[in-house]
């Protein structure tokens, strides 16, 4: 008896699992599918809901390469199958080929675009498959034929004398076959700063999806073909900081920032797919000199209240990141671009001094989403902000005076409760320190840019 063990192939994400199977007098028996085992071994966690049994009853019954829309987990129950498999998907590894024997005791984890094969070697042979989603008639496959000259597997029993199908007969050559594109990325907020940021670092392949508030409600998301999407990175908010203090701000903001999140998580949970999560500085009250990923949620006013909110929701689907950040400047109305105007315009302003933090570039954080996203970095909370020594409102209108080439004494720090003290309407409560520990992202690889640099370059583009 061998014991459980997963290994890799030459095809990425292909892997042979060597299933312990306990015989005696009376026969045998094996766990052919344990969840818990299996994932700690190393098999991704692809959570499978169809079950299917094939039996076939001549040697040499050959079936294939069929590149499923699911991920597929295959084992023997009775009999030997030869596998082969010709990776289909886009990329690098377009062409790589696999084959190994299976019998009761080895099965093999299929990812979706991997086009498989099996020719039986026994008669009444019966092997058994787990997929990850339901089959459906409409599914797309790509297809290869079983005598492409270029992956020139070599069967056991020649095609000439093996049991086919007439379909399978017919599929086309590795030339002529359609390659299988990734599981798409769903990225909501597509008109915002951070949208706009993400468009610029993930580009414009077929695969990845831009919408906006009006292309898709993140409070009621509508049908879709949900196992087609591998990633979904929220950039969707309600950000209407003090008018979230108002009746209709806050149902808006607890509807965006909370039930959206909810409801993309549960459709995240069901269907095996990545959930990026942009979170904010105010889920805390600022007391504190430094918030980490660990540090408990305190926050404030609605939009805090509703943000943290959306971060315990999200945090129920297992395959997340919640990336939370403060400060956003991007391509659109901000502080940077406000304080600015105001400089050219010969305005001297009046800009709060006793709230400090570091000012986060959209290109910064889209570059560090796309960092968590392409290295598999753990799941989890990660504070993602410009590094740099942490600065007051007032100290950046500053720095934006001077790198506009204004004198950055016209800029008069005044305390919060004074430059709101003649307000109109309702005012939320700000965190006054809002400065995030970047060391957990930092361990995985990803350097922030320090946010003084980023704002020169951001005011004085040729000066980099």
């Amino acid at each position: 008896m061998s014991d459980l063990k997963i290994t890799e192939t030459s095809i990425p994400g292909l892997l042979v699992v060597d299933l312990p199977v306990h015989g005696d007098n009376r026969g045998w028996f094996k766990e052919n599918w344990q969840r818990e085992k299996m994932v700690a071994a190393g098999l991704p966690d692809f959570g499978p809901v169809q079950n299917s049994i094939a039996y076939n009853a001549a040697v040499g019954t050959t079936r294939g390469f069929h590149a499923e829309p699911w991920d597929k987990f295959v084992s023997v129950a009775s009999g030997r199958i030869f596998g082969a498999w010709v990776d289909l998907r886009e990329g690098h590894s377009f062409g790589a080929v696999f084959t190994i024997e299976l019998g009761p005791d080895r099965a093999v984890f299929v990812p979706r675009g991997v086009g498989n094969s099996y020719q039986t070697l026994e008669a009444d042979t019966v092997y058994a498959y787990l997929v990850n989603d339901h089959w459906s008639p409409d599914a797309e496959y790509s297809f290869l034929n079983l005598a492409d000259e270029t992956a020139g597997v070599d069967w056991p029993i020649p095609l000439a004398e093996a049991v086919l199908s007439e379909k399978d007969r017919a599929h086309p050559r590795l030339a002529d076959v359609a390659s299988v594109p990734p599981r798409r990325t769903l990225i909501l907020g597509a008109d915002g700063q951070l949208g706009r940021a993400l468009r610029a670092e993930l580009g414009t392949a077929a695969h990845l999806e831009y919408v906006t508030r009006a292309d898709f409600d993140i409070t009621a998301p509508g049908p879709r073909h949900w196992r087609d999407y591998g990633t979904i990175i929220n950039a969707a908010a309600y950000t209407a900081v003090d008018a979230a203090e108002t009746a209709q701000g806050r149902a808006d903001a607890w509807a965006v920032n909370a039930s959206g999140p909810a409801a993309l998580a549960r459709i995240a949970a069901a269907n095996g797919i990545n959930l990026v999560h942009v979170s904010s500085d105010y889920v805390f009250d600022g007391d504190s000199e430094l918030y980490d990923e660990e540090s408990a949620l305190s926050p404030l006013g609605v939009y805090g209240q509703s943000k943290a909110a959306g971060d315990l929701a999200v945090q129920t689907a297992p395959r997340h990141y919640i990336v939370r950040t403060s400060w956003v400047i991007g391509d659109g109305g901000n502080f940077v671009r406000t304080m600015a105007s105001l400089a050219e315009r010969g305005i001297h302003p009046r800009v709060v001094h006793d709230q400090r933090g570091r000012l986060t570039f959209a290109s910064d954080l889209a570059r560090g989403i796309r960092h968590l996203l392409d290295t598999g970095a753990p799941f989890g909370t990660y504070d993602l902000t410009g590094s740099g020594e942490p600065a007051a409102w007032s100290d950046i209108a500053r720095e934006v005076f001077a790198l506009s080439g204004h004198d950055p004494v016209r800029v008069t720090p005044v305390s919060t409760a004074e430059y709101y003290a003649d307000a109109a309407g309702p005012i939320a409560p700000r965190p006054r320190n809002s400065v995030l520990d970047l060391a957990k992202i930092e361990g995985t690889g990803f350097a922030a840019a320090d946010w003084r640099r980023s704002l020169r370059e951001y005011l004085v583009p040729d000066d980099r």
